[in-house]
């Protein structure tokens, strides 16, 4: 799966839109729907989550006009792969406080993929975060 759509460019901390918003659930169900048809339903939850928290980062904090989402199976495991082409530094967990909202996005991330036996990181300067979970561990 390689899907990519355009988001509106905004200043730092300025929220996104509602349709940018709306991004993050088109790409849950695109991933769902392409996992489940490949036979893949039994990771189709922990995928779901990773796009979601990844994509909802590239939208909150790239401040980018494009974002494109790719899932694909390589070695044993799937990667996705969230690029939003701005180099960023927004690429490490945070150490939210108790009553804090937000910034848990990439800790799930990090857990996920520790469970999963795969790994995560950023690439391309910044511009891209990935995750692969390896297909053997959750069987």
């Amino acid at each position: 799966m390689n899907s990519t759509f355009e988001i509106r460019q905004r200043p730092p901390g300025e929220l996104p839109p509602a349709e940018d918003g709306e991004k993050v659930g088109i790409m849950r169900l695109r991933t769902r729907q392409r996992l489940c048809a490949r036979g893949l339903s039994y990771i189709a939850d922990e995928a779901v989550l990773i796009v979601s928290e990844l994509v909802t980062n590239a939208i909150v904090h790239s401040g980018g006009r494009q974002v494109t989402v790719t899932v694909s199976l390589r070695d044993g495991s799937l990667r996705i792969e969230v690029h939003d082409g701005v180099p960023s530094r927004h690429g490490r967990p945070g150490s939210p406080r108790d009553a804090d909202e937000h910034g848990r996005g990439l800790i799930l991330v990090q857990l996920l993929a520790e469970e999963g036996r795969g790994a995560w990181g950023v690439a391309n300067g910044g511009t891209s975060t990935w995750c692969e979970l390896s297909l053997a561990a959750r069987r």
